[in-house]
């Protein structure tokens, strides 16, 4: 989507220098800012963490299965 944005030329020339040293342009910048705002970068982070932690785990169980009752089983 096409944002459109009025923004103070001095704003817009000391970001495009910060974006310039990140290694940036200012739209990646902004963009970057935004997920960050509404938290989707947190979100694809977990998600991703979640599928390494799945596919690390395939296989180790040796048929090691929850017992419901034992789990709930009081001493």
């Amino acid at each position: 989507m096409n944002l459109t944005l009025s923004v103070d030329d001095r704003v817009v020339h000391e970001a495009r220098r910060v974006a310039r040293a990140m290694g940036k342009s200012l739209n990646q910048l902004v963009r970057d800012y935004l997920e960050r705002l509404t938290g989707r970068d947190q979100i694809d982070r977990e998600i991703e963490e979640l599928r390494r932690l799945t596919a690390e785990a395939r296989g180790r169980s040796r048929g090691w299965r929850f017992d419901r009752d034992a789990l709930h089983e009081r001493s």
